[in-house]
């Protein structure tokens, strides 16, 4: 095969977002070599009409993969996370030459991409942990890509990368984030995020629909409404277009037939889990993922229902004003989400050696990924003021922004508790805040009491060093 006739990238893993985001490189005309390990599934992918007049070439074996590309080669995974990743990893290696390249296009946990990129360095080869957003829609028409790896792994296939990217105001949402682990630790952040993001909309749809009792068309044209203003999103425009739908078979609201269980596939857990690991402080994120495990419980919960007695849930009041209360609460409670998030990314970037644009990344997610949102330049823009501020809520704009929804926001916590209704991430959001700007906090009192049981001492307010008190004393 000619050089010029042989592909400029391969694809392992033929799966919905394999087969999407083949197509999507394709059509950018990029030729790329496509591989499965049931070889059925190739043919039928490249024999497929939405893979008609695309450059695809279709390999049945690893090695036909390896001779269709053209040097150094460029290969992405589209393979489940974990044991398989580094199965196939094996088997795909044993088959490079010196300086091609091996790209992880999962959601891979970021300490395994470490670990796979020393591994792969120490045989001279390259490896990208490449964090992949937007779901099957992205990856055929544009996702948001996190690129991780050495600058000369990027370079291979930064070009093809940008070409399939989300666009938004002409520029590519895809960037080299960083070193080793650095595409997909950012790539864990933006699940986490999400995973916030959508509790703190469902626990807004729970107080309008428990607590202020309005109906499915209300809150569809409120979520509808709320979409053309600061909160615009891709997660407040599907919110409207669930609200919006009714059940076919039974004419009920689509929402009330679902089954209250929310699963989840453990990023988020991930997130929270590095957090607590580098000591950066994550409640809404943490919630957000206890909320998802507490709705699995779902007959511990219908059985809890008789037992535990709460109070009478609809509210009285001017119901305007408490859903005017309740988009400001929405949108401060997003604020908090996203600060601790850049702040979990910061804490990675000292502890591991990144260098990490945190303006580049806001810039990034504007388009997509799952948590698009008009919100975002607002973020670039705050890095662009202070690449270094310590945290979103500092920036003279979320500052006033937040400052701003106090009176709302603790209006609708308190709303939401006496009327028993459970919002975990807008109540955990709110404390974030408060712990945040508090100047003294009650930790005092527990280093006190470590020191008292455990003799772990303490430093003191008025002078330098660490200090014991025998408390038992006479």
């Amino acid at each position: 095969m000619s050089q010029t006739a042989q592909a400029e990238i391969g694809l392992i893993g033929l799966g919905v977002m394999g087969q999407n985001l083949a197509l999507n490189i394709a059509e950018h005309g990029h030729r790329v070599a496509v591989y499965n390990r049931t070889a059925s599934r190739t043919e039928d992918f490249a024999a497929s009409d939405e893979a008609k007049g695309f450059p695809l070439t279709p390999c049945l074996t690893l090695e036909a993969l390896v001779g269709a590309l053209r040097r150094p080669r460029a290969i992405i995974l589209m393979v489940k996370a974990g044991e398989a990743t580094d199965q196939q990893i094996e088997v795909l290696a044993a088959l490079l030459e010196p300086g091609d390249l091996i790209i992880d296009g999962g959601n891979a946990r970021f300490t395994d991409t470490i670990r796979r990129d020393r591994a792969l360095r120490e045989r001279g080869l390259l490896f990208s942990g490449t964090g992949i957003s937007g779901g099957e829609e992205g990856a055929r028409h544009g996702p948001s890509i996190m690129a991780g790896g050495a600058a000369q792994a990027y370079a291979r296939v930064g070009p093809i990368f940008e070409a399939i990217a989300a666009k938004v105001d002409g520029e590519p949402c895809c960037a080299h984030i960083g070193p080793d682990g650095a595409g997909h630790f950012v790539k864990m952040l933006h699940n986490g995020i999400e995973y916030a993001d959508m509790q703190l909309i469902a626990e807004t749809y729970a107080v309008m629909k428990d607590a202020l009792g309005l109906g499915y068309p209300e809150m569809q044209a409120i979520f509808a409404e709320w979409n053309r203003g600061e909160l615009d999103s891709y997660l407040i425009e599907i919110t409207a277009d669930i609200l919006g739908k009714n059940d076919p078979e039974t004419g009920q609201p689509m929402a009330e037939i679902i089954l209250d269980r929310a699963a989840q596939k453990g990023t988020g857990a991930w997130a929270v889990t590095a957090a607590l690991e580098l000591g950066a402080p994550a409640p809404v994120l943490a919630a957000a993922v206890a909320a998802r495990s507490l709705s699995m419980l779902k007959d511990e919960r219908v059985r809890a229902a008789k037992v535990l007695a709460g109070p009478s849930r609809p509210a009285e009041g001017d119901r305007d004003a408490l859903v005017a209360a309740l988009r400001d609460t929405l949108l401060a409670a997003k604020v908090c989400a996203y600060a601790e998030g850049f702040a979990i990314m910061a804490a990675a970037g000292k502890a591991y050696h990144w260098t990490l644009d945190f303006g580049t990344i806001a810039s990034i997610w504007r388009g997509g990924c799952i948590i698009r949102a008009r919100f975002l330049h607002r973020i670039k823009e705050a890095y662009e003021r202070d690449r270094a501020v310590a945290n979103l809520l500092l920036d003279p704009y979320f500052a006033d922004l937040v400052g701003k929804a106090q009176p709302a926001w603790r209006t609708v916590v308190a709303t939401a508790t006496r009327h028993g209704v459970a919002i975990p991430a807008l109540s955990a959001a709110l404390a974030y805040f408060d712990g945040y700007r508090a100047a003294r906090l009650p930790a005092n009192l527990l280093q006190a009491q470590r020191d008292y049981f455990g003799a772990h001492t303490y430093e003191r307010v008025d002078r330098e060093g660490s200090f014991h008190t025998e408390w038992t004393a006479i």
